[in-house]
């Protein structure tokens, strides 16, 4: 929302998957245009790494944990995996080294993919591994629609814009 407020409230965070999601859908606009000169193998190599790296190993441990807690490793691999700045530098060294190629679209698509379409971006170490509601965010949502989750403008206040 802002630097001093790191919090999304549902409607917030419904834009900001609508943001995402026209990201994603460009990104497919492209790979379907381009769909003919992208090396599918490398597209799905790609694609896959992110969670291969990423996700998989964190939650083959977050399963296999009796407490579900896992090391903050498999969480630094996420972020690192499912970073737009991890995507970008890959897909720079990989124009450099190899050349620009419509396979290097795997990258925004998987990432757009997530977080449009599953509502996932990067995980505080203070949270599940899997999707799971934490308690402070369920006293959040709670204040927040009670109206004690922060102070807002009323009519009455000297800052309001008045109609």
């Amino acid at each position: 929302m802002d630097a001093k407020n790191r919090f999304e409230t549902r409607t917030t965070f419904a834009l900001s998957r609508i943001e995402w999601l026209v990201f994603l859908v460009v990104s497919l606009v492209l790979a379907f245009q381009y769909r003919s000169e992208i090396r599918w193998g490398v597209f799905l190599a790609l694609f896959a790494v992110i969670d291969v790296i990423g996700y998989i190993p964190g939650a083959i441990a977050f399963r296999r944990s009796p407490d579900k807690r896992v090391a903050r490793g498999y969480y630094v691999a996420y972020n690192v995996m499912h970073s737009l700045v991890t995507a970008a530098v890959l897909a720079g060294a990989w124009a450099l080294l190899v050349g620009p190629e419509w396979a290097l679209l795997a990258l925004p698509v998987h990432l757009m993919g997530d977080r449009a379409l599953f509502g996932n971006s990067l995980k505080p170490f203070g949270v599940s591994f899997e999707p799971e509601m934490h308690p402070a965010c369920q006293d959040f949502e709670r204040n927040y629609r009670a109206g004690t989750g922060g102070s807002r403008p009323s009519v009455e206040d000297g800052h309001a814009v008045r109609a």
